[in-house]
C-alpha cells in the first residue's frame, strides 16, 4: 500500500506541515517458494510474455479468497477520488476485507477501512479511480489490475537447481 503524502518540518519550530496529494496505489512483492526447473520455466515464460512493464495481469490475495464478513453481494456508488462511498450490502464487510470493482483492465482492488453493514457509507482504500454508479462488488476471489514494478526480471538458482523468484509489482493505475 502506498500513499503520496509529503511532510515538511520547520528547522526552527519543528512544526510539521502535512500535504496529502490524494494519490494511492497498491504495491508489493510476489515471493514464490523454491521451484524446480520445470516449474520455474512456466514462471520465466510468464515473465517474458509480460514484456516488462508493458503487460498487465490480475492479482489478488490468495490467502483471503473471501471476506471475513457475511456479505455475499453489494454495490458501490461514488465519484473518482472518493475515499468514502455509498454502498448497499446484503450483510457485513469487516475492516481489512477486500473487494473488486470492474473487470479485466478496469478491475480495481479496494480494502474496507472500517466495518460496514447494510446500506450506507463505507470508507475504502485506495480512493475510487473513476465514477461508479451501483457498481457490482466482487467479494470472492477479488483481484486488481497490476504490472511489474520494473522492467528488470531476475531469479536466483540455488544448490540442487532450485530457482527462487521475488517479483515486485505495482497497481496499473
Amino acid at each position: 500500500m502506498f500513499d503520496v503524502v509529503a511532510v515538511d518540518r520547520s528547522p526552527f519550530t519543528l512544526q510539521q506541515q502535512v500535504i496529502d496529494w490524494g494519490a494511492q496505489m497498491w504495491r508489493g512483492e510476489l515471493r514464490l517458494p523454491p521451484l524446480d526447473a520445470d516449474e520455474a520455466a512456466e514462471w520465466e515464460g510468464w515473465l517474458g510474455a509480460l514484456r516488462g512493464q508493458r503487460g498487465t495481469f490480475l492479482l489478488g490475495d490468495p490467502g483471503r479468497p473471501a471476506p471475513r464478513g457475511t456479505a455475499t453481494s453489494g454495490a458501490v456508488t461514488g465519484s473518482a477520488g472518493d475515499e468514502t462511498v455509498s454502498v448497499t450490502l446484503n450483510g457485513t464487510l469487516l475492516r481489512g476485507d477486500v473487494f473488486q470493482l470492474g473487470i479485466g483492465a478496469d478491475a480495481r482492488l479496494h480494502k474496507v477501512v472500517q466495518d460496514c453493514s447494510g446500506s450506507g457509507s463505507m470508507e475504502i482504500w485506495p480512493v475510487l479511480r473513476k465514477d461508479r454508479t451501483a457498481a457490482a462488488m466482487t467479494l470472492t476471489d477479488a483481484k486488481g489490475n497490476f504490472r511489474l514494478a520494473s522492467n528488470d526480471r531476475a531469479w536466483g538458482i540455488a544448490g540442487g537447481g532450485w530457482r527462487s523468484f521475488i517479483i515486485p509489482v505495482v497497481e496499473a493505475v
